[in-house]
């Protein structure tokens, strides 16, 4: 496996619109000869659907959901970043690279990021014309507000709910296209399997997931954009559904995995209340513009929120990060949290929880201008804690968001394996260590809208590839792999539950990979990843004797991925020996707890090769270099 990031020549400013005019084109004419499947109608997958069948190209689009809709996109609540300066508060697309770049503490490619920052005033236009009901002043110019590690109002929404409408305006875009033909349409349906062909990826094995008929789908490129892979950490806040499976297959046929362990944490999420959850629910950062975060001064204090004075307070973030406040970066957030909860100032059952506190922020704006703001979130709070968060502060715990890694991409969003392209949370590219808020919108969007509709023209106009069909063998093949997967899941009949051993390997993950990790807790992890893996595939339970709609087999299939790539997570965060990020080794701190990077040693992406079951991956590292980022220690203060 070779990595070449294919940055172009030429000033940071200039690459992208440089490259614009050097990439080959696809006429026209020849636009209706070529087939693109997309795996995944999220922000990304839809937006790009959209976009290539607009330009002519034949699409075939998959979700295991039964609506594009459906998609974890809609879950986005606080915004989508761009930098258009309509506050006049002196943001640019500068300050919007820059910030990007620092809040993924120099882990990030430099060229990707300067572009995403570029694309995103192209963003806003394109889903007003839609008809995405963004907030807007009283005058009907476009509201923003701020979100953590900016310094500037960049962030676009609508309410609570700016995923949602995001969507669907991408869905509207898609279903246009659906209505001419130009997109074939595969709901219920999940890919199991790439398939690839001379070295390129030319087609999935797919699962209809009503009736369990297995079917080969072939085309001249694949887009991958099926999100991230913070389930497998069991508890988080992605969708039940949400899994690793898409990318894991493309994995295992060839294509680089990229710091699988760059993990995000949450510092707003609903705390955990007992074993009985599946998943967590999220409370918008952006309730972080008008909430303040605060503890009791002293240690087991267990007065109710409302009797403990001011003097007895701490607002630790506005303590410690004077000039960003409340509205720090999520990874310090999160652990400042932490940090003040292992201190037995934590609030709640359990004492794993901070408050949010509104109180100032309706006396000085009022009732009606915070539910004008975020009532949708707070009647969710309210549905799910049955408390009023109007007249008492919200109780918040970090929890498992977001994956900055994934499969590696070059500068034009191919993987390493030709003609397999990966877009959104799916891919490793513009995040580092650390995503800053309503960024990942941004990135959705830039992948689906603006960037891979050019790149993958550029691949099919200089690849000259056969035009594939399913009677190649190796698409027998991967649908013999895919079944005999199938019929060794079903075989086993054990005695513990699929989510017995999924919850295990979550507790693992979270325990010795969450918001601290050091070398002797990774190794262990590592050795109890492989003794779950290993019992799982001797003892697990799938209800069901056939093969036809069987959720617990969809699930069984998920969780076998989760606990491979689990390995993969650990494996990746016991190498890389420094804090970066959200990446945080206690063995390598500042006097004031946070991160220490190393960039003598550590300054480059790892991207993870599959060498073989039972056999330790490959490293290929691709060195970060900055021509306008210059590397310093992050500073929030």
């Amino acid at each position: 496996m070779k990595l070449d990031a294919k940055i172009p020549s030429g000033p940071l400013a200039q690459k992208w619109e440089k490259h614009l005019h050097e990439i080959k084109l696809v006429s026209p004419l020849n636009k209706r000869r070529y087939n693109i499947i997309v795996v995944g109608t999220g922000l990304a997958g839809a937006s790009a659907s959209a976009s290539l069948a607009e330009l002519g190209y034949r699409v075939k689009s998959f979700c295991f959901q039964d609506s594009p809709r459906r998609a974890h996109s809609v879950a986005a609540q606080g915004g989508i970043n761009a930098a258009m300066n309509y506050r006049n508060d002196g943001d640019s697309v500068y300050r919007l690279f820059y910030d990007t770049i620092k809040g993924g503490d120099f882990r990030s490619r430099e060229a990707n990021v300067y572009r995403l920052a570029e694309v995103s005033l192209n963003i806003i236009d394109q889903c007003v014309a839609q008809g995405v009901p963004f907030a807007r002043e009283y005058s009907g110019y476009l509201s923003n507000r701020s979100f953590g590690g900016a310094q500037v109002s960049r962030t676009f929404y609508a309410r609570g709910q700016t995923g949602q409408q995001l969507l669907l305006g991408a869905y509207q875009a898609m279903s246009r296209q659906i209505a001419l033909g130009t997109i074939q349409m595969f709901p219920r349906t999940e890919m199991l399997e790439l398939v690839v062909v001379n070295g390129h990826a030319k087609g999935i094995v797919a699962r209809d997931l009503i009736t369990g008929k297995i079917s080969p789908y072939a085309a001249d490129a694949v887009v991958m954009a099926t999100g991230g892979y913070g389930n497998a950490f069991y508890l988080s806040t992605n969708a039940q559904g949400s899994n690793v499976t898409a990318i894991w297959r493309a994995y295992k046929k060839g294509a680089g995995f990229a710091n699988p362990c760059f993990t995000q944490i949450h510092p707003t999420c609903i705390p955990v209340t007992g074993d009985y959850q599946a998943k967590l629910t999220l409370m918008s950062e952006s309730l972080r513009n008008d909430g303040r975060v605060w503890v009791p001064k002293r240690a087991g204090d267990q007065r109710a929120p409302g009797d403990v004075p001011e003097a007895d307070r701490d607002y630790y973030l506005e303590r410690m990060y004077p000039a960003y406040g409340n509205l720090a970066p999520r990874d310090i957030a999160s652990r400042a949290a932490k940090r003040v909860c292992d201190e037995d100032r934590g609030v709640g059952p359990g004492k794993r929880g901070v408050y949010l506190d509104f109180a100032d922020a309706i006396q000085r704006l009022g009732k009606e201008t915070i539910q004008e703001r975020y009532g949708n979130l707070f009647e969710m709070y309210h549905e799910i804690t049955g408390e009023d968060a109007y007249g008492t502060p919200m109780r918040i715990y970090p929890a498992i968001h977001y994956m900055m890694g994934g499969l590696w991409v070059d500068y034009n969003l191919m993987s390493t394996l030709p003609g397999l392209f990966v877009i959104g949370e799916a891919n490793f590219a513009d995040h580092g260590a650390n995503r800053l808020g309503a960024s990942a919108l941004m990135q959705g969007f830039a992948d689906g809208y603006f960037i891979l509709p050019y790149t993958v023209g550029d691949y099919l106009a200089t690849a000259k590839q056969a035009s594939p069909t399913i009677d190649a063998a190796e698409f027998k093949q991967a649908e013999r792999d895919t079944d005999g997967r199938i019929k060794k899941l079903l075989a086993i009949r054990g005695k513990r539950t699929i989510d017995e051993f999924h919850k295990e390997l979550g507790k693992i993950l979270w325990e010795r990979c969450g918001m601290s990790r050091n070398a002797a807790g990774l190794k262990e992890a590592l050795q109890a990843i492989r003794a779950i893996r290993e019992e799982f595939w001797k003892n697990v339970i799938v209800p069901g004797e056939g093969e036809e709609l069987n959720q617990s087999l969809e699930r069984a299939g998920r969780v076998a991925d989760f606990l491979e790539l689990g390995e993969l997570i650990a494996y990746d965060a016991l190498m890389r020996d420094e804090s970066c990020g959200g990446h945080f080794r206690e063995e390598h701190q500042t006097p004031e707890g946070e991160c220490l990077r190393n960039d003598e040693k550590f300054a480059h992406v790892a991207a993870w090769e599959f060498a073989g079951a039972d056999k330790p991956p490959v490293l290929h590292k691709e060195p970060l270099t900055y021509e306008e980022a210059h590397f310093a220690q992050r500073s929030y203060k």
